[in-house]
């Protein structure tokens, strides 16, 4: 006798369900079947691995409300502008001052802005992520699926990461941020394997040590993303009366900087940038209602594929043009006035 359809799906969801009861994370067997094909032994070492990993409901909290989406500019700035967070940039600087101006050689990226990186991601080192990596990886594979395709594949590569790169580390302790990321450079899994760089060729890349790999790997990251060395990053607009309001047009730079001149926008001040210059026009909210027109250039779009907030490329800009005044003034470097520090010293 045929089954009635609704039975049948009814019964195929409850098998489903008895299934999944048995993992301690759903999903879990066949993503670690994708990776060890018909090696029963890899197979059941990353069961093993995924079995000691604890859902943490608090990571799916923390990445549905990131402080990108929740801020406006105004109140997302003084986070990382601050008199603590510019000083320990420059101390840092100094301390690493050869090997970051032999890494800027070799690389193309200024010093200050590989410094600035690691002072926005994680206080030069001193806020590295609270939480187990394998713990915030499997949470995001497994519990949250806007984005489990993505944390998935960054589970993957870090199941992979001692065999793939021959680090030495502990999966089921090594801690990093809700996201996953490790290290002073917060590098992800995929970028880790992609990116990390042995800079002291001593066999291991070494992210937790304030060190050449670290600094190498991020100015390795920002090249390989594209970084036009001697290029410019942003330049502060200033609007006409007759400015045309511009639709959101991302951040790749898709205009000549005379098409930003000729929509009514003026370059804030005297800068050689060339009128051909591809660019885009971003605008943030400087003040509760007010807003502050910039051109971004391709070396802006760069910072925005480490952390593809636009907040988050200005953060890192602004504290680089702080640490790089503090550490050799130039003309063309603006500092940042006085009055636009904060004394919050929360990461």
């Amino acid at each position: 006798m045929r089954m009635p359809r609704c039975f049948a799906w009814a019964l195929s969801l409850g098998m489903a369900f008895s299934a999944a009861a048995a993992e301690k994370h759903p999903g879990m067997e066949a993503f670690a079947a994708g990776i060890a094909g018909d090696d029963a032994a890899h197979r059941q070492s990353i069961l093993d691995l995924l079995n000691a990993a604890e859902f943490q409901p608090a990571i799916v909290a923390a990445i549905s409300k990131p402080a990108e989406g929740t801020k406006a500019w105004y109140e997302y700035r003084p986070i990382f502008l601050t008199r603590d967070r510019i000083n320990q940039g420059v101390d840092f600087y100094h301390q690493h001052r050869e090997s970051l101006e032999r890494i800027e050689e070799t690389y193309g990226v200024p010093a200050e802005y590989i410094v600035s990186i690691i002072g926005v991601e994680t206080f030069y080192g001193r806020i590295t992520g609270k939480w187990k990596v394998l713990d915030a990886l499997t949470t995001l594979s497994f519990y949250y699926p806007p984005r489990a395709p993505f944390f998935q594949g960054e589970l993957k590569s870090f199941i992979e990461l001692p065999s793939t790169r021959g680090i030495t580390l502990d999966q089921r302790s090594v801690q990093g941020s809700y996201a996953g990321a490790m290290g002073l450079g917060q590098f992800m899994p995929t970028s880790f394997i992609r990116w990390a760089v042995d800079a002291n060729a001593d066999g291991q890349v070494d992210l937790w040590t304030p060190g050449e790999d670290v600094m190498s790997s991020v100015a390795n990251y920002l090249k390989e993303h594209g970084w036009v060395e001697g290029g410019p990053v942003i330049a502060p607009m200033i609007p006409g009366p007759a400015a045309r309001r511009i639709r959101d047009t991302g951040l790749d730079p898709i205009f000549p900087l005379s098409q930003l001149v000729a929509w009514g926008y003026q370059p804030a001040d005297d800068s050689a940038l060339a009128p051909e210059e591809p660019s885009n026009l971003l605008s943030l909210e400087v003040a509760n209602g007010e807003f502050g027109h910039f051109a971004i250039f391709k070396n802006f779009r760069v910072i925005t594929r480490y952390n593809r907030s636009p907040m988050y490329a200005m953060a890192v800009h602004d504290l680089a043009l702080a640490i790089g005044a503090a550490v050799a003034p130039k003309a063309i470097v603006p500092t940042v006035p006085e009055t636009e520090l904060s004394t919050d010293h929360s990461p």
